[in-house]
């Protein structure tokens, strides 16, 4: 028998929590744009200001440290208040004043941290740009940078000292000022000097770009009060206390690096081990290592991270008393498609260094909702749902099946929506409500959803369907473990879908069986759809390959895409490492490679 169509949420705790409150009113569940009618959440400054007075504070690692060698640096949050402070004094005496949108272009140090604390002091807005994990194209680069900074009116551009190179000021640009400029020194304004702004919950805190964001960008609109909804959530949901310690790698322009692994930290005043981007991707076990060195017990990652840890731990070998990751309690997946077989792996391997099964988090998030969407239990580890292929793709129904079966497709649950936000399932087309086990579009309401794209007046109308936030993921709901609550499953993007003959492929899992080939990059495959013969939509895959006989490895791929979704594609194209369109966060851009492919400006192997 059927359910009756369902909204999902979470049930809040009261305020005998043992995850921490400071005493903050219990949000209520609302409409899109965060403004539930009831109070609001508290802003960010008081956080900040009370997290100053804890034990506790920040150790930059890598070169967020100063540079390759350099010995770690901690501080307390109390010695980061007061060095914003003057940072916020000194923009001041520049005239920045509040609702001023200040956007800042820096690999991640001290001085960055500081200067976005110093930012919100000020009573401005915090715009994080991007920098390319490499540097392909440094017009476009600067093109990208310009474009976002005029988009989000930027009043100034605080810039680190080693990409001043790079960054020639053409008229129309904001003022430059330095990032060493600002910080606290002799002859600087100090935090005596620094006037207080009245908190404003409504006041933007942060405009945060989305990852795919090109041509026309778009920034997510985050005042103070859907942060904070957002923060109360994520802590209750994810148990966080003072004795927590958290390691980041994540970069501080992508939502989960800088909400995520810095406000948290920065607002409840537990412990942050900090690293910069660079740092994994060049020495991916340094990031075990810090795990193991400082005893850390959260951390994320995208779903390609955890397989290059896992490669770096299997080189260890013997070494099992090298590591203890016994400390770990949450290792959040997010961000990007969660692959299951990789997860697994991971535990495997990690398990002789004293890794928990259960500390596995697979999370639901976006920048649209702040960052936390929806969360599983802590160390409850990874669940799947285990579904007929078949009955997905045509008629867009999850139905059980046998692991051991050719069409089945294994997804993991993604807990259910943190405090604060209501979750349901549509038709995407009539905005019917739809019944377990049923794909549609997942839409969200609720304290921490964002009022919309600033200046896209043309998007936010499309983003809201009755106060609830179209997300554009295809997803349904699934009872929990032994029958527990109702939990997130995502199937993929609607903008991604391949429709071949009535039929919805999933690029990920084209994706996901032709990255498992050998002398195929794993994590470096790109599957899209191409109108072809009558209109009719065909299959492209692109793949990033690393040596061998091309000729026979297009013969697997062709075999491999067959196997999994019982359509030769259309066409391969196997291209150098390092060819991929990539975000700033690392994740793969489909449509421009699906551009670059129409316009055959890929450059493919011989063979």
């Amino acid at each position: 028998m059927e359910k009756a169509p369902v909204t999902f949420t979470r049930p809040q705790k009261g305020e005998g929590s043992d995850s921490l409150n400071h005493g903050r009113k219990k949000e209520v569940r609302g409409r899109g744009g965060g403004d539930a009618g009831g109070p609001l959440a508290e802003p960010l400054l008081p956080r900040i200001r009370r997290a100053a007075s804890s034990p506790y504070g920040i150790t930059f690692v890598g070169s967020a440290a100063g540079g390759p060698g350099a010995k770690p640096v901690t501080i307390s949050w109390a010695q980061m208040h007061q060095e914003a402070l003057a940072v916020a004094a000194s923009l001041q005496a520049r005239g920045v004043v509040p609702g001023d949108h200040i956007a800042l272009l820096g690999p991640t140090t001290r001085a960055l941290v500081t200067a976005i604390q110093g930012i919100w002091l000020a009573g401005g807005c915090v715009i994080v740009l991007p920098i390319p994990l490499r540097f392909t194209s440094l017009e476009d680069f600067m093109k990208q940078t310009r474009l976002q900074l005029q988009h989000g009116e930027a009043r100034m551009l605080l810039l680190d000292p080693s990409l001043a190179a790079y960054c020639r000021p053409e008229p129309g640009d904001p003022p430059v000022v330095m990032l060493n400029e600002i910080q606290p020194g002799p002859g600087k304004p100090t935090a005596k000097d620094y006037r207080e702004v009245p908190d404003d919950p409504h006041r933007l805190a942060v405009l945060q770009f989305t990852s795919g964001s090109t041509a026309e960008p778009k920034g997510v609109m985050l005042p103070h009060h859907v942060i904070g909804a957002n923060l109360d959530g994520m802590i209750q949901a994810a148990k966080v206390t003072l004795e927590d310690i958290l390691v980041s790698w994540l970069p501080l322009y992508h939502d989960m690096g800088l909400i995520g692994f810095l406000i948290v930290p920065m607002t409840v005043g537990c412990s942050l081990v900090l690293a910069a981007p660079q740092d994994f991707l060049s020495r991916p076990g340094d990031w075990m290592q810090w795990m193991s060195d400082y005893g850390g017990t959260i951390t994320a990652g995208p779903n390609f991270s955890w397989v290059l840890a896992t490669r770096a731990l299997k080189r260890l070998g013997g070494e099992e008393k090298s590591l203890d990751l016994s400390r770990v309690r949450i290792a959040l997946n997010g961000a990007e498609p969660i692959d299951p077989d990789a997860v697994d792996e991971f535990v495997a391997t990690a398990a002789k260094f004293g890794f928990r099964p259960g500390a596995v988090f697979c999370a639901f998030g976006m920048a649209e909702v702040a960052i936390g969407g929806s969360f599983p239990e802590p160390m409850r580890g990874m669940a799947c749902d285990v579904v007929d292929r078949t009955g997905l793709e045509i008629e867009g129904v999850a139905r059980p099946v046998p692991s051991d079966l050719p069409t089945a497709r294994r997804l993991p649950l993604l807990g259910r929506p943190i405090p604060g936000l209501e979750m349901r399932i549509c038709n995407p087309v009539t905005g019917e409500v739809l019944k377990e086990r049923r794909v549609g579009e997942l839409e969200i309401r609720g304290t921490s959803v964002t009022s919309g794209y600033y200046r896209r007046p043309e998007l936010n109308a499309a983003l809201f369907r009755d106060g609830w936030l179209r997300t554009g993921d295809l997803a349904y709901f699934v009872p929990g473990p032994d029958g527990g609550p109702p939990e997130l499953v995502i199937c993929g993007r609607i903008k991604d879908m391949i429709i071949v003959s009535g039929r919805n492929i999933y690029p990920e899992d084209i994706e996901r069986a032709v990255g498992a080939l050998e002398g195929v990059r794993t994590g470096n495959v790109i599957a899209f759809g191409v109108e072809g013969y009558r209109r009719k939509e065909s299959i492209v895959v692109v793949a990033e390959v690393r040596s061998g006989d091309p000729a026979e490895l297009r013969r697997k791929i062709r075999r491999c895409v067959l196997g999994v979704c019982g359509v030769t594609p259309a066409d391969i194209v196997m291209v150098r490492p390092g060819t991929l369109p990539k975000t700033s966060s690392g994740k793969l851009q489909r449509s421009l490679c699906k551009k670059q492919y129409l316009r055959k400006q890929l450059k493919p192997i011989e063979g």
